[in-house]
């Protein structure tokens, strides 16, 4: 990838507040600022992940992305369009080049339907004719690693990993430029998730795909990741190239999350700094009022509590918020 190409995906300064259930009889309707002015963007053929705690804001912003999520201020733009912006039917030819793989494979296919026709679905919705459907039905069970022979079972006679093995394949049908993978191998077993990992790279080899790829499992990130995002409580605390986080993370909310990967060698595990937080995850309904990670950080200053550090580069093309690194 060139650092200078124009980005197929890009985010400004994206917010996405909540009104909260209710409010007291004296007083207003708070906010849950579940994303509060996130930028970043996606370039072609390379995955970006975004990782942090569940509460972060992570998944809301795939679904402010694709529309799931109600967007208050900001700009989501693909291949320099403004999606907000976009009649009807542009934003419907659009959607074919940018897709999603959630969480759950059996929540994602309908059980009533063959995994045949659920591949075929979204080519039937865009007019292509079903001999035309057959043959690509063939082509994409083959190409995610199922037998073309299995189009004819239904989602409950397939096993996890293959049952999201067809999610993936529906999400290729349109042949998309990007993909949001929503937490995409966390609902599978351990000896499963490397499988489908392993597919999600070879394919973006094969087919040139981008992906935003969203995890809470920092070890999944380092095996997929280009570039990686940490969110913390809707912001974005650091980010960069995958290898430089990894190797070298500063902000210590990053450096916490790394220090809880496991280690495969016991004496490496057993002799590893380990970064404890203290807490819980503070509300997104009343965030700190300075830093967001203030509330928790292990090496807090005063000015912490009182201003908002903002994101600045470092020589290794990494941002970090953070006033003491």
């Amino acid at each position: 990838m060139d650092a200078t190409d124009a980005p197929l995906l890009q985010v400004k300064n994206l917010k996405v507040h909540f009104p909260s259930g209710s409010k007291g009889l004296f007083s207003e309707q708070q906010l849950v600022k579940a994303v509060d002015g996130v930028s970043f963007m996606v370039h072609a053929g390379e995955t970006l992940a975004i990782v942090g705690e569940s509460g972060c804001g992570k998944s809301t912003t795939g679904n402010a992305i694709l529309g799931l999520a109600p967007v208050t201020e900001g700009q989501v733009t693909f291949r320099g369009q403004d999606i907000a912006r976009l009649s009807p039917d542009e934003r419907s030819r659009m959607w074919r080049n940018l897709q999603v793989v959630f969480q759950d494979p059996v929540a994602a296919l309908n059980p009533k339907l063959t995994i045949g026709n659920s591949i075929a679905e979204p080519l039937a919705i865009n007019g292509v004719p079903r001999a035309k459907q057959l043959e690509r039905i063939v082509e994409l069970l083959d190409l995610v690693g199922l037998n073309p022979s299995q189009k004819d079972r239904f989602p409950n006679e397939l096993s996890g990993g293959q049952r999201q093995r067809v999610v993936i394949a529906r999400a290729l049908a349109l042949e998309p430029d990007v993909i949001i993978c929503d937490e995409p191998v966390s609902a599978l077993d351990v000896s499963i998730q490397s499988q489908i990992l392993n597919l999600l790279m070879k394919l973006q080899r094969e087919l040139g795909l981008a992906y935003l790829f969203i995890s809470h499992d920092l070890s999944v990130v380092r095996h997929i990741a280009d570039r990686v995002i940490v969110m913390y409580l809707g912001h974005i605390i650091e980010q960069g190239p995958a290898e430089v986080l990894f190797s070298n993370p500063r902000h210590p909310y990053t450096e916490a999350l790394l220090s809880a990967i496991p280690l495969p060698d016991p004496v490496a595990e057993r002799s590893k700094k380990r970064v404890l937080l203290e807490g819980d995850l503070p509300s997104p309904l009343n965030p700190p009022k300075g830093c967001p990670f203030v509330t928790r950080c292990p090496i807090r200053e005063e000015r912490c509590a009182e201003a908002k550090p903002q994101l600045v580069q470092d020589e290794n093309n990494r941002e970090v918020a953070c006033f003491l690194r």
